[in-house]
């Protein structure tokens, strides 16, 4: 493998934060976004002799990854979560920590020369009535580029969901989305609710209760639950074969694995899903809960499940099957949305029930525009998923240009 010394930067890599955009300015090709989705889709599309401009609201490259907290791994394989053109060092971990996942990102920016305009909130993409570039970026204090094409790549978890409970105003505790927890070290000596199992709740319950904190989850629905590794075999390389299977009989041996190695938790106060996890990422876009060990803290007692909330108390909370228990802080691990419609005014982007756009973009009266890093219905992780589209979007765009598709 080739490796540009050092492997990891120590050095934070914050791109280009200086001299900001003219007013009515132009951009042949417009990425917006500098975390992986974007940083893919401008590597690919310099190999292929582009100059993209990169736009990020933040004031770091993979700003997302830098703020998650703290004990993050990716939880699939590095040799399926490297971007196009880059593997992962020969020697980090299968399963890449968030530190390594950033390092990493900086570190394949330098590579691809990729300088995002860093500090640069698009708040609106709008298509052009003039001749020329068919659509407009504007940005926070108005200014306006035309590009001939733009990627969006803000990512599927642009904008945290955090639901209003029902007594808010009157718990004593602390209300917080997942998105402002970094480590165990706040919650000490504190009673922790941690609302929704997904793979954020889960984890972060087990990071409590491994740092000596009590935390609970409350789970409203059911859940699809499968094993990090089976036999020694990463989940994600089983479920890539498997979705290659007829769906009746890929989801059939998605169901059976998930019931041999992880079992019925129903007397632990977790229903499965009725459907099989393959089934569900597919038709839901839904991702299984990946354990690495919540699953046992929960049989052992070691993490108390809840059902839903009926109310939060001035102490603590009331949940749907009347029981009420005390909580110093209570953590929304509710999940994030994109957050595309509020970008695109004046556009119907045809989003799904899950505010996802089409697989497909570019074409008809979305031509010249493309979403990368949105397709959570594919198996296999959303890197991998990323490390496909970036490649076929760069090129969408290289022949376009060669059809005579760049307007003047």
């Amino acid at each position: 493998m080739d490796h540009d010394p050092p492997d990891f930067f120590t050095e934070p890599f914050r791109g280009s934060n200086h001299a900001p955009l003219d007013p009515g300015s132009e951009a042949d090709i417009v990425v917006i976004g500098a975390g992986p989705a974007g940083l893919a889709v401008a590597a690919c599309l310099v190999q292929r002799g582009h100059s993209p401009l990169v736009l990020d609201r933040a004031r770091d490259i993979a700003s997302s990854w830098r703020h998650h907290y703290e004990r993050l791994h990716l939880h699939t394989v590095k040799t399926h979560s490297a971007l196009p053109g880059r593997p992962f060092p020969d020697d980090a971990p299968r399963y890449v920590p968030r530190q390594g996942v950033v390092d990493y990102l900086v570190a394949y920016a330098r590579q691809h020369g990729i300088e995002p305009e860093l500090g640069q909130n698009v708040t609106a993409i709008e298509p052009r009535q003039d001749p020329g570039a068919p659509w407009q970026v504007v940005l926070a204090g108005g200014r306006q580029i035309a590009a001939n094409h733009v990627v969006v790549a803000t990512g599927a978890n642009r904008q945290p969901r955090a639901p209003t409970l029902p007594g808010e105003d009157v718990f004593q505790g602390r209300l917080l989305h997942s998105r402002s927890y970094r480590n165990a070290a706040p919650f000490a000596g504190q009673r922790v609710l941690v609302v929704g199992m997904g793979n954020t709740g889960a984890e972060i319950a087990l990071d409590l209760v491994e740092h000596g904190v009590r935390a609970a989850i409350s789970v409203r629905s059911p859940v699809n639950i499968v094993r990090r590794d089976v036999w020694g075999r990463p989940t994600q390389l089983s479920s890539i074969a498997l979705a290659k299977l007829p769906p009746v009989l890929g989801d059939a041996l998605a169901s059976l694995l998930r019931n041999l190695t992880v079992g019925d938790l129903r007397r632990h106060g977790v229903p499965s899903a009725s459907v099989s996890p393959l089934r569900q990422l597919r038709e839901e876009g839904k991702t299984p809960m990946i354990d690495i060990g919540t699953v046992q803290r929960i049989k052992t007692g070691d993490i108390q499940v809840y059902p839903g909330i009926q109310r939060l108390t001035a102490g603590g909370v009331r949940f749907t099957d009347g029981h009420e228990h005390p909580f110093d802080t209570v953590l929304l691990a509710t999940g994030y949305g994109a957050a595309l419609a509020e970008l695109f005014p004046y556009t119907d982007l045809s989003l799904d029930a899950g505010g996802m756009p089409p697989r497909v973009s570019g074409q008809g009266a979305l031509e010249g525009l493309h979403f990368v890093g949105f397709d959570v219905r594919q198996p296999g992780g959303l890197l991998r998923t990323i490390a496909q589209q970036a490649p076929r979007v760069a090129e969408r765009i290289s022949e376009r240009q060669a059809r005579g598709g760049r307007h003047a």
